[in-house]
């Protein structure tokens, strides 16, 4: 039973890999060669479409191409990083103490409070888009990138996670230091956020790979192509440059794949933590 059951998982981690496979494969075959392979996709021939995982024609052609002919995916690399920084900073601004708050009130509204917070992490973009886009335009944000920003440093999904870290940390230690002197502020900034260090940096590292490869609000809220970050900008590609948009692709999740790695642990404890029992 364990065998089927490694299998099984095996099967799924490799076809969950494929398409990361395709990307990477792709950007080392020239356009004749996708071309080819890919035609009734493409161009709506008819067949089927075929691939390999290794080119018969390996090229760099497509890598020379976007780093040094496309000064646009510069542009639009930058765009990204300030983007997803100044959301993720934004978010530990106000989600970190807004989730010690929760975390510590013992008045009745809080939970109240709380599971209308749940009930918002639950809504999808298509829910509240269009009362976003009236918020955002009747204060002049529409086509600037504040229009990204400004929800989502306020979301609810942080203060979820870093919650749940908060209500781990005993009573008797918050107690015992305030027999000793310390002061709210003092046991925030000194315990909890030491405490909850592995939740905060879970919700980061969640909050990265979300807010990178973010598609709907640039394109609902953003018309400016010079303000789009990397994710929005594949679609423009066309047939006959098939080639760079793998290679785009392949550099685009270059960065969530570096930050994974580098933050897998930080997150299986953060995640562990949460789901703990207080």
């Amino acid at each position: 039973m364990k065998l089927i059951a490694k299998g099984i998982v095996v099967l799924l981690a490799i076809i969950c890999v494929l398409p990361v496979l395709f990307i990477i494969t792709g950007a080392f075959m020239g356009n004749e060669e996708l071309l080819g392979i890919l035609s009734p996709v493409l161009i709506k021939e008819e067949g089927y479409a075929a691939w390999h995982f290794i080119p018969l024609y390996p090229t760099l052609r497509n890598l020379v191409e976007l780093l040094f002919d496309t000064p646009e995916y510069y542009v639009l690399f930058w765009n990204s990083i300030k983007i997803v920084v100044c959301i993720l900073v934004g978010q530990m601004v106000f989600a970190v103490p807004a989730a010690w708050g929760f975390a510590q009130s013992r008045e009745k509204w809080t939970t109240a409070v709380f599971l209308i917070y749940i009930f918002c992490m639950l809504l999808p973009f298509q829910v509240t888009m269009l009362s976003q886009y009236l918020i955002l335009n009747s204060l002049s944000m529409i086509n600037t990138q504040l229009s990204l920003i400004v929800p989502m440093v306020f979301s609810t999904f942080p203060v979820f996670i870093i919650y749940s870290c908060f209500k781990q940390m005993p009573v008797s230690v918050i107690e015992a230091a305030q027999l000793d002197g310390a002061g709210k502020m003092r046991i925030f900034l000194s315990m909890a956020i030491p405490i909850g260090a592995k939740g905060i940096l879970a919700a980061m590292i969640l909050g990265f790979l979300e807010y990178w490869n973010m598609v709907e609000q640039p394109v609902v809220f953003l018309e400016d192509m010079k303000k789009w970050p990397l994710s929005v900008y594949l679609p423009e590609f066309e047939a006959d440059m098939i080639g760079r948009a793998f290679t785009f692709s392949m550099f685009s999740i270059i960065p969530a794949l570096v930050v994974f790695a580098l933050g897998r642990n930080i997150l299986a404890d953060g995640i562990a933590i949460s789901g703990g029992d207080e």
